[in-house]
């Protein structure tokens, strides 16, 4: 099994807004920093992105991937590879918890695996980079539009 690197953050804000802000794929490149272009390529009965193309440019990694998403209730999106040209798997989820006061705990859990040999350590290093500059950039994303 795989290992997989997670961390949390505290928005000030519903669950409803956060997720509302990570479903809209469109907008992606406003605030993740990587993600230049973002394509909803199918969607579910209830309208929700299925499957997504992301064209990343993260300085020495560029790539061209799409992503398989699915919807666990109101609160959670979870994600797998379908293809890429870098990376040989993408497993990742949101998960919101709600908080009193219109609040919400978000926990992002990302797994990556490239083609090229990388060391565990620093695999794990560039994961939690990943994820701790997507959270920042949803927490500022969310917490400017409520």
């Amino acid at each position: 099994m795989a290992e997989h690197t997670s961390s949390s953050i505290t928005i000030e804000a519903a669950p409803a807004d956060v997720m509302g802000v990570i479903a809209d794929f469109a907008r992606y490149p406003d605030w993740t920093g990587e993600v230049t272009r973002a394509e909803v390529l199918t969607t579910d009965d209830a309208g929700r992105a299925e499957k997504v193309r992301l064209v990343l440019d993260a300085g020495a990694i560029k790539d061209d991937h799409t992503l398989a998403y699915t919807w666990t209730g109101a609160n959670e999106v979870s994600w797998t590879l379908v293809k890429s040209q870098m990376l040989r798997s993408l497993d990742g989820s949101y998960r919101l918890a709600p908080l009193a006061g219109d609040r919400t705990e978000v926990t992002y859990q990302l797994t990556v695996d490239v083609k090229i040999p990388m060391l565990g350590m620093i695999k794990r290093k560039a994961e939690k980079v990943i994820i701790d500059r997507a959270l920042a950039g949803l927490k500022k994303r969310v917490e400017s539009r409520v």
